[in-house]
């Protein structure tokens, strides 16, 4: 079980929003690049970025700071004598181009969400173009899915385009419930098994960590197919110790 802490990119600065909410931003840092040195240092094994501006614009707004993040963790890559140490992106990714653009950066990852609803034969395509590197990230509420950062809400039910995208030939499924998002109410857990058990690919979990109960909560269903878990306002905020949730999640996976 992975744990993968957050970097949401706002005009250059990392913060979290509550439930996708651009006017509820809290900054955690101006410099996501240190952000992300300092999870690396806390053990973090693969890092999620998003491009909140991107998200909403339908275009890569922050794309200077995802290049000075890769940048910092190939370094720390290096100079740790680790394998490459995966990371992911989100948000304004609409065309192949800005794909290529973002893996030739050295980007492991490419998350496509709204894209997906909106142009699906985007995803397939993209998926077809750079096989093992697209996930796609269904955000819900309600089990139905919401698009342009979160900001509408369509009538596509999570597992029927779940089943969709995995026959197109997606990496991985991200699922966020917006509802909790920001919130540290608490993982989704029974949404997420749900949809884990009805796809073959790994599925990561998203929104509303808040403790360690959480990351345990997750453990105990991770034979149903749940890879990992975006950890973002729990890390920052302490209520969660990235290191020590790692190495109970180890522990927990070995039983």
């Amino acid at each position: 079980m992975l744990l993968i802490p957050a970097i949401d990119l706002k005009d250059g600065s990392c913060v979290r929003l509550r439930q996708g909410d651009m006017d509820q931003a809290t900054v955690f840092s101006e410099d996501p690049a240190e952000m992300a040195l300092h999870w690396l240092k806390r053990g973090a094994r693969r890092l999620h970025l998003v491009d909140l501006n991107g998200a909403f614009t339908g275009k890569p707004v922050n794309e200077a700071a995802v290049k000075d993040i890769i940048r910092v963790v190939q370094d720390y890559a290096e100079d740790n004598d680790l394998d490459e140490i995966p990371v992911q992106l989100g948000g304004g990714i609409r065309d192949l181009d800005t794909i290529e653009r973002y893996l030739d950066h050295g980007l492991s990852y490419i998350i496509v969400g709204t894209a997906a609803v909106k142009n699906p034969g985007f995803l397939q395509d993209a998926c077809g173009a750079f096989p093992g590197q697209i996930i796609v990230g269904l955000d819900a509420k309600g089990g139905k899915v919401a698009t342009d950062g979160w900001s509408k809400l369509s009538r596509h039910d999570v597992i029927e385009l779940g089943k969709k995208y995995e026959g197109y030939g997606v990496e991985a499924i991200i699922y966020t419930d917006i509802g909790r998002d920001g919130m540290m109410a608490g993982v989704n857990i029974e949404a997420t098994v749900k949809l884990a058990r009805a796809v073959k690919v790994p599925v990561i979990a998203s929104g509303g960590v808040h403790d360690l109960g959480d990351v345990e909560a997750l453990c105990a269903v991770q034979g149903e197919g749940i890879e990992g878990v975006i950890c973002g306002r729990s890390i920052y905020e302490g209520t969660l110790d990235l290191e020590e949730a790692q190495i109970r999640a180890d522990e927990l996976s070995e039983l």
